[in-house]
């Protein structure tokens, strides 16, 4: 018995010389053409039956026996047709996860190279990473502002002027003043904590070690890819070679028909070897393909599930120091009011009566008044 492949209408086929009772086939060991590779798990643990012969051979690769089965490739990548297939259940529902949507390439806009779905994520990973160096230069001139809006603040509390208002009000002029360098004092402890407890923190996560470890990650994955695609071009080339061999058999099977050789018999049964051989050269290069796909795809979930933690991680880290500012902004005008709050005693003291007796007191010329002038 001598069994070979065939490719008829873009399926490959399993054929034999003779009629053969039912002859039953493991669905993994079943593989699809070349240009739509499958994985043999995703086929399922079922059987498959069916009687082949040389004659009429019944497709492997059958659409309506087989739902779903029919893929195309993008970049070397297998992908479903979706009206050949139900919709895919996301690996993470309801999450818009890394995950589960960035499997695709993007198109270029301005007509380059397309860009890996993982190369967008980790640009998104580079780009917070610009962002929170950013967010730190920003505190740090928010910094430069509150130490020299306290050194203004220090000057001019040092200021001569109206130094020599008297009485109560130049009690409340004085303490007024004081205000000032007190207040000053709070605006350099505001900088001071801003600088440590937002500005450094914003600068100093994830360091310079960060961009190496996204390199590695873009590395990996990218050496998966390019071995995808290595794979894929040996199934291609494989499934050449399979469609030379059964053209070969049939040309060898006409030649039989019509008896142009004594030798074509022979010649028949050595290019089903070949067709053979060629055949099982296709399953093999598929089962690498989806092996390496295999291998790519899981790397890819793992990969993006943890650019995804790291993405949580720098949004919370930021979240919790821009708290802190704002705690510290709150203290700040908390103490800003303490430092009013004698001026405003002062100032509620403030007395014009008493203020006009003390200065009649140190400031008088004398108390008797003019009288009429007698003759």
């Amino acid at each position: 018995m001598t069994a070979f492949y065939s490719i008829r209408a873009g399926c490959v086929y399993l054929c034999f010389s003779e009629l053969q009772p039912e002859k039953t086939f493991n669905r993994a060991q079943i593989r699809c053409p070349a240009s739509f590779p499958l994985s043999p798990a995703a086929l399922g643990n079922d059987w498959l039956g069916f009687r082949v012969n040389d004659q009429s051979p019944p497709p492997v690769a059958c659409p309506d026996r087989l739902p779903g089965l029919l893929s195309l490739q993008i970049n070397g990548v297998t992908f479903p047709l979706p009206m050949t297939m139900p919709e895919q259940e996301l690996l993470k529902p309801s999450e818009w996860s890394y995950c589960d949507y960035f499997w695709a390439d993007r198109k270029d806009p301005q007509g380059g190279a397309c860009i890996p779905g993982f190369e967008v994520l980790l640009q998104k990973q580079l780009k917070g990473k610009q962002m929170q160096k950013e967010m730190a230069e920003f505190i740090r001139e928010r910094i430069k502002i509150e130490e020299e809006y306290a050194k203004n603040l220090s000057k001019l509390s040092q200021s001569p002027l109206a130094a020599q208002e008297e009485g109560t009000l130049g009690d409340a002029w004085a303490q007024l003043k004081k205000s000032l360098a007190d207040e000053a004092e709070v605006h350099l402890k505001f900088s001071s904590k801003l600088q440590c407890e937002v500005e450094k923190p914003l600068l100093t996560f994830r360091g310079d070690n960060f961009k190496k470890d996204m390199k590695k990650y873009d590395h990996h994955i990218a050496d998966l890819r390019k071995q995808l695609l290595t794979r894929y071009a040996a199934v291609e080339k494989a499934r050449k070679a399979l469609a030379d061999r059964q053209k070969d058999l049939e040309v060898k099977t006409q030649q039989l028909e019509i008896k142009l050789s004594n030798k074509t018999e022979e010649d028949i049964k050595k290019a089903r070897r070949k067709s053979t051989q060629a055949g099982d050269d296709l399953m093999r290069c598929v089962d690498l393909y989806n092996q390496n796909q295999s291998k790519w795809f899981e790397e890819m979930v793992t990969t993006s599930l943890e650019l995804e933690r790291l993405e949580v991680e720098r949004v919370e880290m930021i979240q919790q120091h821009l708290r802190q500012y704002t705690t510290l902004r709150h203290e700040t005008d908390m103490f800003n009011q303490s430092t009013l709050e004698p001026v405003d005693q002062l100032l509620q003291s403030v007395d014009p009566a008493k203020d006009r007796e003390l200065w009649v007191q140190e400031h008088k010329t004398g108390e008797f008044r003019p009288v009429d002038l007698d003759i």
